[in-house]
């Protein structure tokens, strides 16, 4: 079955084609339509192929139309930079962005390591394979992965509180990282990256910030030399700082203090100046170097070093305990869904900076991957990192190969350098950390927020407080619980307005917004500011209501009448609407014609029209009240109005002819010429006629043809008016006074 569309002029008028059982629209005028199918194009009739074998059908179809060369592009993206690689032009900034990204990444790779309660080697394990994996097959050009320290916080919380053997909690670590690579590479094959969207950026600043503060106290044991409980809450890491502060030492205070000291210097120095851009990469190698140097100089005893690290590549084994994957798969969730905004946003911004589309189902896959492999490789969770993604880009990266460079830095760390980080001082790599987590501390945002929107400022402040207090999965789950709260209020609670007429116009406003545009006794119009479901029809209902109730007292205009006759429904905005929302609209129709009030249907998009035929109520309203605009609904709707009262004071009906026109310009009072007045500030005899000529004449003159002179009789402000045209030829001496009469010398000449 088909449904065309005929444009009138003030129509919106449905009819069937002939091979349509319906006869609606039978009576339509004979001119050209546009036909489209009544079925959706995205959805099968109930008639047609099953959903199952349609969705088989069409995955055939897109394996037939795909080359091989676009299946190599879908599956392997680096095929595409390969395939154009300059290498004149792409191959220092690639060489060099891997090699400043390599060495920032070393240091911090053990940092974060010690952060997530892990020896600092799986930290250098983590920095490797994974990133050979996505640079492969990930999506961005620039994006960094490998540890990270909100990621190495949430193994570190949850690990733990568990109450495990050291060698127990590094096999739960590597299992981690399989299982959030698993449940990424199913959200990349079923397309869920956009459930991402319902996480507000009020809750993710909120979080990361509250998280930063976390991070920074837990670092507090290398600095003060003394053990602190291993907590993700801010008040058991403060009491714990306080109790132990009669074991405070001053050596690795005084050297984590410098280390760090310095390390903000150079942050800041390459942040600020370009010619010192250097710097911010090279900071955590100086750190570690300067470190390293003082220790092997001074040899302190009171300093806790790393240790010895064990040298050579990690070699291949499959994650094992997977009997306690169970009891991991709420952290496993909760780590793939922090992964997954720090690195797509990230990735995102890179991309859009950089010329490029990312495509986020493949980056999804890229990062399941690269985790899913580094676990076989003695990897824990891993993501894109923002510093070194940052430092990535700022280097000139152009694509995979500085991340390839990146981790044959890290190879070569591993196979020859894990001799010298046995004298990395535990206070040097605890500055690293608190030196990256500064950044995460966004209080500026919060500052934004207060002046911009305050349920978003509320937002943030919830997820920050139950993040620091409670824990950083209850603060997570809080923070998302409630952004789905105020995202569900605002589905149930649509923006609807009351329109209005724009002086001198047959625009429809918001009369809230324009307080000038005028309404009609009688005909009130709404619009819906969003699609119409189950869950806001109740409140869009009461509303409608509430308008009926009220409406009559903000109408300035139109024929005087006791009551509402018409509802306007203006559904331009309206996007979508359910079966729900039908047969309330249905209900809607019937309590309103039993209280003799139409209602009338402007402007609905296709699938909504779509939908209100086959619900059958274009037949129950009537295909009469569809109408393109609302102004072809209001005119049609003031010329029933009229009928009620035979002495109309509406300067604006269309139905009027010429000789009532003039007799009523001729008697019209100066309270009634609003019109112009909010125009131009004085009633103008030039601009009164003006708008009269637009809103008022018969729509059958045309208005390109109307000539309007005026010539001065007097000085006394009297005005000679010629209008001419095809149908009529009246002349009018126009003569403002001060008083509350404009009278005219009206001479109708059809």
């Amino acid at each position: 079955m088909e449904i065309s569309y005929a444009s009138s002029s003030h129509r919106y008028l449905p009819t069937m084609s002939a091979s349509s059982s319906s006869s609606l629209g039978s009576s339509m005028p004979n001119r050209p339509v546009k036909t489209i199918p009544l079925q959706h194009p995205n959805t099968t009739s109930s008639s047609s192929t099953p959903l199952p074998q349609a969705m088989f059908w069409r995955w055939t179809a897109k394996i037939k139309r795909t080359t091989p060369s676009q299946w190599i592009d879908t599956f392997l993206p680096c095929y595409r930079w390969i395939r154009t690689y300059k290498w004149r032009e792409y191959l220092q900034p690639d060489l060099m962005a891997g090699l400043t990204v390599g060495i920032m990444l070393v240091p911090q790779a053990m940092s974060y390591a010690k952060l997530a309660g892990l020896h600092p080697i799986y930290g250098l394990y983590t920095g490797f394979i994974p990133i050979f994996v996505y640079a492969i097959f990930g999506s961005s050009r620039q994006l960094a992965i490998g540890p990270v320290a909100l990621v190495s916080l949430l193994v570190s919380n949850v690990l733990g509180g568990m109450d495990l053997s050291d060698e127990l909690y590094t096999e739960l670590a590597i299992l981690l990282a399989f299982m959030v690579g698993i449940m990424e590479c199913i959200m990349a094959f079923l397309r869920l990256g956009w459930l991402i969207r319902f996480i507000s950026h009020s809750v993710i600043s909120g979080f990361t910030t509250a998280s930063a503060i976390v991070i920074a106290l837990s670092q507090a044991k290398y600095f003060l030399g003394y053990d602190v409980v291993r907590s993700s809450k801010i008040v058991p890491l403060i009491k714990s700082i306080i109790s132990g502060a009669h074991k405070f030492s001053w050596p690795p205070f005084v050297m984590g203090s410098c280390i760090l000291a310095i390390l903000l210097v150079m942050k800041h120095l390459g942040k600020s100046r370009k010619q010192f851009r250097f710097l911010r990469p090279a900071g955590p190698l100086t750190a570690v170097v300067l470190g390293t140097v003082f220790v092997k100089i001074f040899h302190p005893s009171s300093i806790s070093l790393v240790g010895d690290i064990p040298q050579g590549l990690p070699s291949f084994s499959i994650p094992k305990k997977f009997e306690y994957a169970k009891s991991l798969i709420p952290t496993a969730m909760l780590i793939t869904g922090v992964a997954i905004l720090e690195s797509v946003g990230i990735a995102k911004a890179l991309a859009a900076k950089n010329g490029y589309e990312l495509d986020s189902s493949q980056e999804l896959f890229g990062l399941g991957l690269a985790n899913i492999l580094g676990s076989f490789f003695s990897a824990y969770p891993s993501t894109g990192s923002f510093s070194r993604s940052a430092v990535n880009n700022d280097s000139g990266a152009k694509t995979g190969l500085a991340g390839i460079v990146a981790g044959t830095i890290m190879g070569c760390s591993l196979l020859f350098l894990t001799p010298l980080f046995e004298y990395i001082p535990q206070c040097g790599l605890a500055a690293i950390v608190i030196s990256a987590v500064m950044g995460l501390v966004d209080y500026h945002e919060a500052i934004f927020l207060w002046h911009v929107d305050k349920k978003d400022f509320v937002l943030w402040i919830i997820t920050s407080t139950t993040t620091l207090f409670l824990g950083i999965e209850i603060g997570v789950l809080v923070g998302v619980g409630v952004s789905l709260a105020f995202v569900i209020h605002e589905s149930a609670n649509p923006h609807i307005a009351v329109l209005g007429r724009l002086p001198g116009t047959t625009v429809y406003r918001n009369i809230q917004q324009y307080p000038e545009a005028y309404t009609y006794n009688g005909i009130v119009i709404v619009r819906v500011d969003a699609p119409i479901y189950f869950a806001n029809i109740s409140f869009i209902k009461d509303r409608l209501r509430e308008y009926e109730a009220d409406v009559d007292k903000s109408a300035r205009h139109g024929p005087e009448v006791e009551r509402i006759h018409f509802l306007i429904l203006e559904m331009s905005p309206i996007t979508y609407i359910d079966s729900s929302a039908v047969q309330a609209l249905k209900d809607l129709h019937q309590e309103y014609k039993s209280r003799d009030i139409e209602i009338c249907i402007a402007n609905p998009n296709q699938d909504v029209l779509l939908t209100l035929t086959k619900a059958g109520i274009v037949e129950l309203i009537g295909k009469e009240w569809y109408f393109v605009r609302v102004h072809d609904a209001v005119q049609v709707c003031l010329q029933h109005v009229q009928s009620l009262n035979q002495t109309p004071k509406n300067p604006d009906s269309f139905a009027e002819d010429k000789q009532s026109f003039f007799q009523r310009l001729s008697k019209q009072r100066e309270e009634d010429l609003s019109i112009a007045e909010l125009e131009s500030g004085t009633p103008t005899p030039s601009l009164l006629v003006s708008l009269y000529l637009q809103n008022g004449l018969n729509p059958a003159v045309r208005r390109d043809n109307v000539k309007i002179q005026f010539r001065s009789l007097s000085a006394h402000q009297t005005y000679r008016c010629t209008i001419s045209c095809k149908t009529v030829t009246p002349a009018a001496v126009v003569a403002p006074s001060d008083s509350t009469v404009v009278e005219f010398d009206a001479v109708d000449c059809a």
